[in-house]
């Protein structure tokens, strides 16, 4: 076959390819251009999660008659005035976006100058339909309708409203906290769900768009070294998520997903967070223009440093070094709520301690008057109350049990047990997480996991795409014992947890339940998923490390293990009890 030149349409739905994956990364496009344009104020409408319609209006600098048809061609572009493209300072650059949008959907293009009339261009799927007058203020609106409504092969593969909308969401939360100083607003389906004002600070901006807790649990990073500079905030250690989702990296204020930051991350929290735990951090790294190229991916999400090793430990020392300064920092105080759950102890009336006679008749003494007093004084003081707890019989002598029969507890976290061969330590919380697993698995295999309604409904605060992915699930869900609905668009009740948790910590349950089923692919239910999400339900329903436990309890705990399958491991592949034989004791103390 011989070589051709493609049609000029044909070539525009190929850089559409690169450029417009999903309704997301369309709206991304417009967004950044823009913040480029000098926008103050942002307002961004999507219907049916973008592919509906994309609506983006801004208060930016604006464009002539003359520059609209620029900028619907191709590689025509004003954020470049040279050829050096290295020192590129806007976040989109190539001149790609409009042309290739307007390729595969319909666009319409208002714009207007200030001092200057509006002016609007309307382009079908490549197509000029019309031009001439319009009515707007000063900035650009940009609509995109029918997005991928002639190109069934691509249209086929988005996501439903609900994901596409998700996507969309997640790119606004990221563009807008880089820029505190842009007003955000985007609504979905005629509701408003983001809203952020102008001018407020780097760790407000952040917290309003992840987290409100992350502002009393979070540490804030500010380090320089050899031009490079890191700022943002991290999330403590104890504060942390169960999906990466909520990591979010800038580079020169642009944001990216590049595998050397999430790395540096991954390698600063190695110490302080399990396998399958991450941190909630916000960084913002500036690099000088010629040390980092950002033209390396079509939708420049990732970036190339010229000194990955020096950006990668600016990046470890720095949080380490914050983390470090933080000591004994944990995650944050109780709740109002919380604390007033703690009742009081009730007090026995103190026994009367003198005589009823007044003090200072004539009948008394000097002496027995400021004895008196002294004794009316001491009686107010409450004397000091404490439980009595019925004694248990020993812990049996035998130690024929293969884990041994339990002699105490160390840390209030790891069981010291004797058994026939040596001294066994067991981490009371990963073993008992191993036997709920595998009690829920069980139960599944049984025809499901039975519940336990709660007292009073709880109800749980979540953005509002974590609230679509439970809401979809919850007839799932409710195989597992876990029984929920949506209570208005952020938030989820919940009126039941399965029996076998016990009343826990159901927020953290099911915060993590949203971010595993952020994770998972759409089309797998949640049976096929039964370890990821039942792990995570019997984390959450274990005994915890420093917890008192009695004897009983911990013989009890032992026994069940030495029955269970694989409670050797818990969920996450640790160890859950180690053994000291004889001969290694006896090495201990220099007897061999």
């Amino acid at each position: 076959m011989s070589i051709r030149r493609l049609p000029e349409h044909l070539v525009n739905r190929i850089a559409a390819g690169e450029v417009v994956e999903r309704p997301a990364s369309a709206l991304k496009e417009l967004v950044e251009n823009a913040i480029d344009a000098g926008a103050r104020r942002i307002a961004i409408r999507l219907v049916g999660g973008g592919t509906d319609l994309i609506e983006v209006t801004d208060d930016g600098s604006g464009m002539t008659p003359p520059d609209m048809a620029l900028a619907l061609e191709r590689h025509a572009t004003s954020k470049l005035p040279d050829e050096a493209i290295e020192n590129v300072a806007t976040l989109g650059f190539r001149g790609e976006a409009l042309p290739s949008i307007a390729s595969v959907a319909r666009l319409t293009l208002e714009s207007r100058v200030r001092g200057a009339e509006g002016w609007a261009r309307i382009v079908d799927n490549g197509a000029l339909v019309s031009e001439g007058p319009a009515a707007i203020p000063p900035g650009t609106r940009v609509r995109v309708e029918a997005l991928f409504e002639r190109v069934p092969a691509r249209r086929k593969f988005l996501r439903s409203g609900r994901s596409e909308y998700a996507a969309s969401l997640d790119v606004v939360r990221r563009l807008a906290m880089a820029r505190p100083d842009i007003a955000f607003s985007l609504e979905h389906d005629g509701r408003r769900s983001l809203s952020v004002a102008a001018g407020e600070s780097l760790p407000d901006r952040v917290a309003a768009l992840t987290d409100r807790a992350l502002i009393e649990n979070g540490i804030p990073i500010d380090l320089e070294r050899e031009g490079l500079k890191l700022g943002g905030i991290a999330g403590l250690p104890t504060f942390n998520r169960g999906v990466a989702d909520h990591q979010y990296l800038f580079v020169n204020g642009r944001p990216v997903k590049d595998r050397l930051l999430v790395g540096a991350v991954r390698g600063a929290y190695a110490e302080l967070l399990a396998r399958d735990r991450h941190a909630v951090v916000a960084l913002f790294l500036d690099v000088p223009a010629d040390a980092v190229d950002v033209n390396v991916h079509p939708a420049k999400t990732e970036v190339r440093f010229r000194e990955p090793a020096m950006v990668r430990g600016l990046i470890v020392s720095g949080l380490r070094r914050a983390l470090d300064e933080a000591g004994h920092r944990s995650v944050q105080r109780p709740s109002d709520a919380a604390l007033a759950a703690w009742q009081p102890e009730p007090v026995a009336p103190a026994p009367q301690l003198w005589d009823e006679r007044p003090v200072g008749g004539a009948w008394d003494t000097p002496a027995r008057s400021a004895h008196a007093v002294f004794d009316r004084r001491s009686s107010f003081i409450a004397p000091p109350m404490a439980r009595a707890e019925p004694a248990y019989a020993p812990p049996p002598e035998t130690v024929s049990y293969p884990l041994g029969v339990a002699r105490g507890q160390v840390a209030k976290t790891y069981i010291v047990a004797e058994a026939e061969d040596g001294l066994v330590l067991v981490d009371q919380h990963a073993a008992h997480e191993r036997l709920v697993l595998e009690r829920m698995r069980k139960a599944m295999a049984n025809g499901g996991v039975a519940s336990q309604a709660l007292l009073l409904p709880e109800v749980i605060e979540l953005d509002e795409p974590a609230c679509d992915r439970l809401e979809a699930r919850a007839a799932e869900l409710t195989e597992f014992g876990l029984d929920l609905e949506r209570f208005g668009p952020r938030a989820m009740l919940v009126r039941a947890v399965p029996a076998m948790l016990g009343q826990g910590d159901v927020t953290g349950l099911v915060t993590d339940l949203a971010d595993e089923l952020a994770a998972f692919d759409e089309a797998l239910s949640l049976k096929e998923r039964l370890d990821h999400v039942a792990a995570t339900m019997a984390c959450h329903g274990s005994v915890r490390a420093g917890r008192v436990l009695s004897v009983t309890e911990m013989n009890a705990l032992l026994r069940e293990m030495e029955i269970t399958p694989h409670s050797g491991q818990c969920n996450h592949g640790r160890p859950t009890w180690v053994k000291l034989a004889h001969g290694d004791i006896e090495k201990l103390f220099g007897r061999r």
